[in-house]
């Protein structure tokens, strides 16, 4: 069975993003999801000076060994004055000094959603410029608009997102 790690780029308790993974999920067959809370690798700040003194943190590493065993990834990521979360940047930056290649070189399902009409558009180009230089191998990207309006009962509501939405969950399944 394959195994899909699933990361939301938020260490809110009340995630938008970790919403959107968790429906996500459900809608995929026969493989094992593997959830990685950020709040479960609570890391320093990165700072070659620290990492010179200390090393790299062995929750940095424990984490790498997951990322490691993936078969593919479905990442939604939050934004936060158009970027990423601190702590998810400051996670990639502690990943990268393991393997500048991150992702592995594996199949990944990149989103985002925000509560504004955007859904986080901004973060999703970022990231799909600049995951590929870190070993991401990008299948489809998704953004949901407007969260709270189209996302209600675990579910996206609106059926045209969730046809778009559907649809790239079955090309980026046929990776798997």
């Amino acid at each position: 069975m394959k195994k899909v790690v699933t990361i939301a780029g938020s260490n809110s308790q009340k995630s938008i993003n970790k919403l959107l993974i968790a429906y996500v999920a459900n809608l995929l067959k026969e493989v094992e999801i593997v959830t990685i809370d950020l709040n479960d690798y609570i890391l320093p700040i990165y700072g070659v000076d620290f990492e010179a003194e200390n090393g790299v943190p062995t929750a940095v590493k424990r984490l790498d060994k997951i990322i490691d065993s993936a078969d593919a990834f479905i990442i939604s990521l939050a934004e936060h004055n158009g970027s990423y979360t601190a702590v998810f940047k400051n996670t990639l930056d502690w990943l990268s000094r393991l393997d500048m290649k991150v992702w592995k070189e594996k199949p990944m399902l990149l989103m985002a959603t925000s509560p504004g009409a955007r859904g986080g558009a901004t973060i999703l180009e970022s990231a799909t410029t600049s995951f590929p230089f870190l070993g991401a191998k990008i299948m489809e990207t998704y953004s949901l608009p407007s969260f709270y309006d189209n996302f209600k009962e675990g579910q996206v509501i609106n059926e045209h997102f969730r046809k778009e939405l559907k649809d790239k969950i079955a090309v980026f399944s046929k990776q798997l």
